[in-house]
């Protein structure tokens, strides 16, 4: 639907130089009788929303300059989408306004297929459902600017308790130039904006959006959202609308053939008005010899920043381990101002000296009980294996997972001779969460935003106490504690089609509270469960990936633990260590069955030391958290292609940059001698193949829209499907027979 709306972004990927000023949002489209590039660029976009109610007023500002040496003049065109209406339109010459037209979405359609034939645009997107703004841009002399305003309305849909907002940036051009794994570069050519702003902000929880990091903040009673300057692509924003203590929304999407699947998503409001869970919390702070110098006074400059973070609720317990274990108290003491005073004195004093008794310092936090509405936390904090007392991984995570109780614990491993097996195993026995550091990174920075994140707990022990139908592999498996300002977002597949609410329990002071999402789960293959884009299904897979890449370190590398990261990995377009083998082998040799070669470095069991400590295994224990934590696309790619650059440099993937790559609709293409190839295509499919820019071509894009991204890889692409798969080349079809068009879509998604 909305998603169409970004065939900004298709002719933002076009190859023909023609057409290097058409990108993202409007363009200037030069005369057809032009030859060459066109001279005109955008040299910035304001994109202002106000949200009023459900409804959302849109309002974009774009500038253009002649970058040319003589007058350069063209049409101004910007799709709009199917659910806006449009306000107002204003093409400024100087101080004189010029207005618009509004066209529908068959003139539109037509235009941008005659646009993209011309120019042999391969990064179709269909605009089924759409209309557009056409204005004639004046002359503009050499070195001028002119400014565009668009305005426009539309109505809100509803996911739950949250607004649903969209928008279409679409690909931006980025200078530097591309690196390792078609990375573009890192500064825009355009200044781009985008703002959201909300009333009564005290009515919203804290947004979110699976596609983008956003940030938000709550000024004169108006909530304010705000995207990265350097963002591009489809945009989803997620606005929760308070019931109580909490917004939620479900977000369901059921492709043909296969379980569906769905996020579920829990946003307490920015606010800590509402009663917070008081907490138990305990330091443990590594001072063994390793931590002398610079870390060791960063670290105390962490707990510093952690003891200013105390609430007057709050008690805390500081203890502090090397050959010996040293306490600040015996118990812990209520976080009065004297008491955290005595405690900075404690700190100052500490010096970097003797081995790591890791055993020793868990058995001084651990054990103790607290009251039921108490909220008892540990963040431990260490550079190193142990090396005085009990010494063996598996026994000291095993003796301190039977102590645990109801403690959350949080790890902090600095440098690359932690054991990561063994802060894994305390992190994941204490729903926590385990954070590297690495050598040349700030302690306090990370301590920092941990310590933000756990500041204020909003609901401890949630779980999904009832759904109309089956969910399975949900991630996170086991539910983190609920904070003020940090939404909790759930993804999982689901058998069964039903509607209803989605139940959520959870603790706060001693009580349980039930909360609700009304929710639909569509049947597999129904329009209704492909209404939503690719988001849920990737960042699934994220997560997926990122739990069994970590149950490999804790358990060994399997053969079907392997196969399962390997084949998500292709399914999904998602890079791993698994999936660089396969770029660097011929293509050929993709499509029969084979062993799967390992790196050495993952090669054996979870007892083997190579994979517990060294840079190997702090590179591949960072990885794993942030694939398993990814909360949005943007997150999700940062890591993937973060971890491939490792594995290039390290030389771990034996040449897997040998090959090149492109990530296109959430699928992995491979060049080939024979062009673009999906990476998850198999002999045994049958392939049609369908001439560019045809009649078949575009019948084809309106058809099948999801495969829309993939058609801009290239001009010669091929296409995996469940059934049958897809080449775009010259000697393909150009005219479908009757049914013949109907038959393939049914055989690619596998109806």
């Amino acid at each position: 639907m909305f998603r169409r709306l970004a065939l900004a972004a298709a002719i933002a990927a076009l190859t023909v130089p023609a057409a290097r000023s058409l990108r993202a949002q409007g363009w200037i489209q030069p005369p057809i009788a032009r030859i060459g590039p066109s001279p005109i660029v955008r040299v910035s976009s304001n994109v202002r929303t106000r949200i009023e109610g459900r409804v959302a007023r849109v309002e974009v500002e774009e500038q253009f300059r002649n970058a040319g040496a003589g007058l350069a003049e063209g049409t101004y065109l910007y799709p709009m989408p199917g659910e806006a209406v449009f306000t107002d339109f204003s093409l400024w010459m100087g101080e004189t306004q010029v207005r618009g037209e509004m066209m529908n979405a068959d003139q539109a359609r037509g235009i941008y297929e005659e646009i993209v034939r011309r120019v042999r645009d391969p990064a179709l997107l269909t605009l089924e459902g759409h209309g557009m703004i056409r204005a004639r841009v004046f002359p503009i002399p050499p070195g001028e600017t002119r400014r565009v305003v668009l305005r426009y309305t539309q109505v809100l849909g509803r996911a739950g308790d949250a607004l649903r907002l969209r928008y279409t940036i679409g690909d931006r051009a980025f200078t530097g130039g591309r690196g390792y794994l078609d990375q573009p570069g890192t500064v825009p050519a355009d200044a781009f904006r985008y703002t959201v702003t909300a009333p009564d902000a005290d009515a919203y929880g804290t947004p979110y959006s699976p596609t983008h990091t956003v940030t938000s903040r709550r000024s004169g009673g108006d909530l304010e959202i705000t995207l990265d300057p350097n963002a591009s692509g489809d945009v989803e924003i997620f606005i929760p609308l308070r019931r109580g203590l909490v917004g939620t929304s479900v977000v369901t999407t059921s492709p043909a053939g296969e379980d569906g699947y769905y996020m579920l998503l829990i946003a307490p409001p920015a606010s800590t008005d509402a009663a917070v869970v008081p907490r138990d919390l305990a330091f443990v702070l590594d001072v063994s010899g390793s931590m002398s110098g610079e870390k060791i006074e960063q670290a105390k400059a962490a707990l510093r920043q952690a003891l200013a973070t105390l609430g007057r609720a709050d008690r805390f317990k500081l203890v502090a381990f090397s050959t010996r274990v040293v306490p600040f108290r015996d118990d812990y003491v209520a976080a009065t101002p004297e008491n955290v005073r005595a405690a900075r004195e404690f700190l100052d004093r500490l010096v970097a000296d003797g081995g790591t008794n890791i055993a020793g310092a868990l058995d001084a936090v651990l054990g103790a009980s607290a009251a039921a509405e108490r909220l008892p936390v540990v963040v431990f904090v260490t550079d190193g294996n142990p090396t005085v007392g009990e010494q063996a991984p598996d026994r000291i995570a095993s003796d301190a997972a039977a102590r645990i109780g109801r403690a959350r614990i949080f790890t902090v491993g600095v440098g690359f001779d932690v054991n990561t097996y063994l802060l894994d195993r305390l992190a994941a026995e204490g729903h926590g969460s385990a954070e590297y550091v690495a050598p040349s990174a700030n302690i306090e920075t990370a301590m920092g935003e941990l310590l933000g994140k756990i500041q204020h707990p909003a609901l401890v022990n949630l779980r999904i106490a009832g759904a109309p139908v089956t969910l399975t592999q949900s991630y996170p498996a086991a539910l983190p504690d609920l904070f003020y300002g940090e939404e909790l977002v759930v993804f999982g597949r689901y058998r069964g089609t039903g509607s209803g609410p989605v139940v959520v329990t959870g603790e706060r002071n001693g009580r349980t509270e039930r909360f609700t999402a009304d929710a639909v789960f569509p049947a597999a293959g129904s329009a209704a469960g492909a209404e939503v884009g690719d988001f849920v299904p990737r960042l699934w897979a994220s997560r997926r990936i990122g739990d069994l890449t970590r149950q490999i370190r804790l358990e060994g590398a399997s053969p079907s633990l392997v196969q399962e990261v390997r084949d998500l990995g292709l399914r999904y377009g998602i890079l791993t260590e698994y999936t660089s083998y396969l770029v660097q082998e011929p293509m050929t040799a993709w499509n029969r069955p084979q062993p799967m070669p390992m790196a050495p470095a993952l090669r054996g069991g979870a007892g083997s030391a190579g994979l517990q400590t060294g840079r190997e295994a702090f590179d591949r224990a960072q990885a794993s958290a942030a694939m398993s934590g990814a909360s949005n696309l943007a997150a999700a790619d940062h890591a993937a292609k973060a971890r491939m650059a490792e594995l290039a440099v390290g030389g771990v993937s034996g040449g897997a940059a040998a090959r090149e790559v492109r990530r296109a609709g959430g699928r992995l293409f491979v060049r080939t001698d024979s062009g673009w190839t999906d990476a998850a295509q198999r002999d045994s499919l049958k392939v049609v193949a369908v001439a560019p820019y045809s009649d078949a071509y575009f019948a084809l894009a309106r058809a099948l829209p999801e495969i829309a991204p993939c058609l801009g890889v290239a001009e010669d692409v091929l296409i995996a499907g469940r059934r049958s798969s897809i080449r775009i080349t010259a000697s393909g079809t150009s005219a479908w027979r009757p049914g013949e068009l109907e038959q393939l879509v049914r055989a690619f998604r596998g109806a």
